[in-house]
């Protein structure tokens, strides 16, 4: 019997320079489905695209409004903290 995965917040990069937040239950195919993602248009970080995997979006990012989506062309998945978490999805 096949176990359901749970829902986590991951980023994914893409090869277009996408970078989105979301809720996934599979991140291991060819194409990741994300709930509630939210698109950083720009990162406002000093460390890059992992910080906002470990701290969320910085008063400097400008971050789109949430949406469903199906992400392609992957190159990238991290794991989001708590800490992260919280701030993207106040942002």
């Amino acid at each position: 019997m096949a176990t359901a995965q749970k829902e986590r917040p991951v980023i994914v990069c893409t090869s277009h320079r996408g970078v989105f937040y979301g809720m996934a239950k599979d991140t291991s195919g060819d194409v990741i489905h994300l709930k509630k993602a939210k698109m950083a248009i720009r990162f406002g970080t000093t460390r890059g695209v992992m910080e906002l995997a470990a701290t969320g979006p910085t008063t400097d990012s400008r971050i789109s409004a949430p949406a469903d989506i199906e992400v392609r062309s992957v190159t990238a998945v991290f794991e989001v903290t708590p800490e992260a978490e919280e701030r993207w999805e106040a942002a």
